[in-house]
């Protein structure tokens, strides 16, 4: 019997990384049967430091470097490719890696969480003074602009762990929020009490879809990954992503986004939404073009919407931003 050739696919050890990483290789071994697939997983910083908000120590690259440091390797532990949440995955990549291709995106939208028994269904139906668990500076913002009678800490761990925090009866917390793609991803989505629509909170940028990222140049995994990422997904986060590396923001900066692609008329809208982290100023613009080169009119969308959104007080709002006064 002729031995397979094996694809080995790296990703973090929680278990929302794994599902997602066992995701991909189903989608390549579905296109190429003839690749054997292996799921590596490896813990990162990110999951280590459980203690303190992510903007404090790192940023992005806290769920990265470990994971590229296999990707780099040349021995018989190097992987072929990481499967990242793309909304945790830096814009700017180092020099020997590039990504490679974005998967079909599932629902983008964060979720209110309710403890089990909660007779709440709504944040606004919550207590003046409740407490709001969330990690998220972009999350916290925007829920202070449409409800500042609420307030909003830090809740750091897995899915599970956020979750047992919240129904734990000393809980601190009156709800939580959290990704509605990592819920739905792990069987959890009966737990969504409300998703949050892009007038009330913009999502993070990439948020539901998985990037994938790959030595650069590696030609063979761009060819395989071309047949399972899905191109409408592929426009809409190449803009996003444009979007906010052009506005030299981070997972810790509140930048939110809404993206839509019309196939038919090719026409990409991108909204996004810079605000302080009190939730007291903001930016809110969309901007609309035609697709012609995916690749190319798609960043360019990002591009020129920071541009309008520096242009209508961006810029000021960011540079005031001091992250090592957040709680």
């Amino acid at each position: 019997m002729e031995k397979k050739e094996v694809i080995r696919i790296g990703g973090r050890r929680s278990k929302l990384a794994v599902v997602q990483s066992e995701h991909v290789k189903a989608l390549i071994q579905r296109k190429f049967p003839h690749f054997d697939c292996l799921v590596f997983s490896a813990n990162t910083l990110g999951d280590h430091v459980q203690s303190k908000p992510l903007y404090s120590f790192g940023g992005k690259a806290v769920w990265t470097k470990e994971l590229e440091d296999y990707l780099y390797k040349d021995d018989d532990t190097r992987i072929d490719l990481i499967v990242h949440s793309l909304k945790d995955m830096p814009t700017l990549l180092p020099d020997d890696f590039e990504l490679g291709g974005i998967t079909k995106r599932v629902d983008p939208t964060d979720a209110l969480v309710m403890p089990i028994g909660s007779p709440y269904s709504s944040l606004s139906e919550l207590p003046d003074g409740s407490v709001v668990g969330t990690s998220s500076v972009r999350r916290s913002a925007q829920l202070k602009r449409k409800f500042p009678n609420l307030k909003f800490e830090s809740i750091r761990g897995n899915i599970l762990t956020r979750l047992t925090k919240l129904d734990d009866p000393e809980t601190p917390f009156k709800c939580i929020v959290l990704a509605s793609a990592g819920l739905m991803r792990t069987g959890l989505d009966f737990r969504i009490t409300q998703r949050f629509q892009p007038d009330t909170m913009c999502y993070a940028v990439g948020q539901g879809a998985l990037g994938i990222e790959i030595r650069k140049g590696d030609e063979k995994m761009k060819k395989i990954l071309k047949e399972i990422c899905d191109p409408v997904t592929t426009i809409c986060c190449l803009a996003e992503r444009s979007l906010l590396r052009t506005l030299e923001g981070g997972c810790s900066v509140p930048i939110g986004v809404d993206s839509k692609y019309d196939q038919k008329s090719k026409q990409l809208t991108l909204k996004g939404v810079v605000i302080d982290v009190e939730g007291t100023e903001w930016v809110e613009l969309s901007h609309t073009v035609t697709i012609t080169d995916e690749r190319e009119d798609s960043i360019r969308c990002g591009r020129e919407l920071a541009a309008i959104l520096v242009e209508h007080g961006a810029k000021k709002i960011l540079d005031s931003i001091n992250l090592d006064k957040i709680v």
